[in-house]
């Protein structure tokens, strides 16, 4: 018999739990059970398998630890030759983001949110991850923390669905009352002048001053879930807002708050950002897998990352990409560069 050779993996990176599709020929078996795909030397039990097309899970990152991996199919005895895959570092667990992480560029670190439930007072609020990756106790005052975003003067904000607010916190790590009065307060960003917007997901984004005064500035559908809001280098605001629709919509919004489509069909659209490229990456379902979505500026589309609860990420001014699921937060070497607006 024939070796199996790999012709292609998509997408090409992915954390624990993700669905790799493979591309390969030659790959054949007698019985299911003797399918093999292999991420170095820890073996993964594929979802489905043909001798063209075999679907597989990345296995635990405790496992393989994160970076390069190179991915193996074997059956009988016989192996196909490697093809390279980035896995996901692990960076923490245990936690409940429901939104982007945030990347402070003063300081390299990562924050992220143990959000709850409705009305939860958790021990924690915010947890900070330093650059070598540990997780320690950061913010501890904001009910339902949701959207986390750094303004030009390296000022931490944070919206809390809970109350309607938007946190400002201090070098002292405490939180206080920045604006009030924003329905439900979920996704926050800034332009490129340093404005501040604030989406309530029961349908208005919010332009909020120097002073913490809201007004209205654009009305979207309503969300179950939250707004998620990025700037992208065009100086559009972009925005998800996630329904029971399998074909939600990617949202542009001028700087006169004229809100259009711009880009349709998928799945439970989450948190995004941008590349210095121009392209957007979001968290979403595509063809019935979810992972992180790469769009370019023209609107084609293909997942560049495999994972499951997967509500968000940003970039670090390495190269790498964070990722979180509604549990962890993942560290990808994908050699590109995030776009900031300031």
């Amino acid at each position: 018999m024939a070796q199996p050779v790999i012709e292609n993996l998509v997408p090409g990176a992915g954390v624990e739990g993700g669905e790799v599709v493979i591309t390969c020929k030659d790959f054949t078996f007698s019985t299911y059970e003797e399918a093999s795909v292999k991420f170095d030397a820890t073996a993964t039990r594929p979802i489905s398998a043909s001798p063209r097309r075999v679907i597989a899970p990345v296995p635990s990152s405790n496992l393989l630890g994160g970076g390069k991996s190179i991915v193996t199919l074997e059956a009988n005895g016989r192996a196909s030759e490697g093809h390279a895959f980035i896995v996901g570092q692990k960076l923490a667990e245990n936690l409940h983001p429901v939104a982007n992480p945030a990347y402070d560029r003063d300081n390299g670190a990562i924050y992220t949110t143990l959000s709850g439930t409705r009305g939860q007072k958790v021990p924690v609020s915010v947890y900070k991850i330093t650059p070598i990756g540990e997780s320690e106790p950061f913010l501890t005052d904001v009910v339902n923390p949701t959207g986390m975003a750094f303004n030009p003067d390296g000022e931490m904000f944070v919206t809390s669905r809970y109350d309607g607010s938007v946190y400002r916190v201090t070098p002292f790590k405490e939180a206080e009352v920045f604006a009030r009065n924003l329905g439900i307060a979920t996704g926050i960003a800034f332009d490129t002048e340093g404005r501040m917007f604030v989406g309530d997901r029961s349908g208005t984004i919010y332009m909020v001053n120097d002073i913490g005064e809201g007004v209205p500035f654009a009305a979207i559908e309503p969300s179950m879930a939250a707004f998620h809001m990025a700037f992208g280098p065009d100086d559009y605001m972009y925005v998800t807002g996630p329904t029971l629709s399998s074909f939600d919509s990617i949202l542009r919004i001028s700087r006169d708050g004229v809100v259009t489509r711009f880009f349709t069909g998928l799945g439970r659209p989450q948190g995004l950002a941008f590349d210095r490229a121009g392209n957007l990456y979001v968290a979403a379902s595509r063809r019935g897998h979810r992972g992180i979505i790469k769009i370019t500026p023209d609107a084609e589309d293909e997942m560049v990352v495999a994972g499951v609860a997967m509500v968000g990420l940003c970039f670090d001014d390495h190269g790498n990409m964070i990722v979180a699921t509604n549990r962890e937060i993942f560290r990808l070497p994908l050699d590109i560069e995030g776009y900031w607006p300031f």
